[in-house]
């Protein structure tokens, strides 16, 4: 399976960074947090003020930012032009607005050329919106993850509250219904999962369930059901 291309999909707090991090570490595959890349983005346009419906300014930031992914000791670390913001990114204010920012198409058309070049090579678990849909439609496997978004709202409130923020449960789910909104509704690839791409509830499911069946699911393509 070295040179498997693994394309997961899904709506915000599906869980797709935690599945596809572990599925990618037992594979001996490269992760790529597409999303990441999107906060990355947001994160530095808030920093250097500029207005996030500035489609020119925006991409132009793109171009001249780099973003480096690193599996480290502690999982992903996200650099922003050497300087390391795997924390920053996912502060409320990034969050809020990295949908507005991953909704332009230009910049989308940038960091899509940037994914796809860390997939060239194959053997790759990437996860984001429109990975199965646009970055990797050849990918061998292609898995679509959602979940009820109580359940989204509650394991985003825990992850914020163990990052020291804090967040009204009911404004959480309202901002969750708001971003599938956007996403689902952008002009330019929107969140959608592939024709060819296995669905998965991961409601009520232990991160190992869900890591498993998308494991079963690489050894039953790959090895025709062995």
């Amino acid at each position: 399976m070295s040179r498997l291309s693994v394309a997961i999909d899904g709506p915000a707090g599906a869980g797709k960074s935690t599945v596809a991090r572990q599925v990618a570490k037992r594979l001996g595959l490269t992760y790529v947090d597409t999303g990441a890349m999107y906060r990355a983005i947001t994160w530095k346009a808030l920093q250097n003020r500029i207005d996030l419906a500035e489609e020119g300014s925006l991409a132009q930031l793109v171009r001249e930012t780099r973003i480096r992914l690193k599996t480290g000791r502690r999982g992903m670390e996200v650099w922003v032009d050497g300087m390391l913001v795997s924390e920053a990114i996912r502060a409320p204010a990034v969050t809020s607005n990295v949908s507005a920012v991953a909704g332009q198409p230009e910049v989308r058309r940038v960091l899509v050329e940037k994914q796809q070049e860390l997939a060239r090579e194959g053997g790759v678990v990437m996860d984001g919106r429109d990975i199965g849909t646009r970055v990797l439609p050849e990918a061998e496997i292609k898995v679509f993850l959602t979940a009820s978004i109580e359940e989204r709202a509650r394991r985003r409130y825990h992850e914020w509250v163990r990052r020291g923020y804090s967040i009204d449960m009911e404004d959480l789910k309202k901002e969750i219904s708001m971003r599938d909104e956007k996403d689902k509704n952008r002009e330019h690839s929107p969140l959608r999962p592939a024709e060819d791409a296995v669905h998965l509830d991961t409601t009520g499911l232990s991160v190992e369930e869900v890591v498993s069946s998308i494991l079963e699911l690489c050894r039953t393509k790959v090895g025709g059901g062995k």
